[in-house]
């Protein structure tokens, strides 16, 4: 089997790039434990990236845009809680990708 490309949908408002890092690599983890060795990230954060200056909405679309290269949808913990996931998983499941949740 080849790998699986894996998009990671987590709250950050209020979060340190550290937090934010710490909890993607614990989901990327917990995919793994699910789905194989073979799972790959399909890389979302970019710390000190000057973008994430940019408004919630256009942020969004970038995060929209690189979770079409990807096979499997991960929602992290508080998912449920923060609008911009709560629109990646409608858009995930529109589309029928792969869905895991913390």
């Amino acid at each position: 089997m080849g790998s699986i490309k894996i998009f990671i949908s987590q709250p950050m408002n209020g979060l340190s790039d550290e937090e934010i890092e710490e909890q993607r690599n614990a989901a990327l983890e917990d995919a793994k434990s699910m789905l194989g060795e073979g799972v790959r990230e399909v890389p979302s954060f970019f710390k000190g990236d000057p973008g994430a200056k940019d408004s919630p909405v256009s942020c969004l679309g970038r995060s929209i845009q690189l979770m079409g290269a990807a096979d499997c949808v991960y929602f992290a913990k508080g998912w449920v809680d923060a609008r911009g996931c709560r629109i990646e998983h409608m858009i995930a499941t529109e589309y029928g990708l792969e869905i895991i949740k913390d």
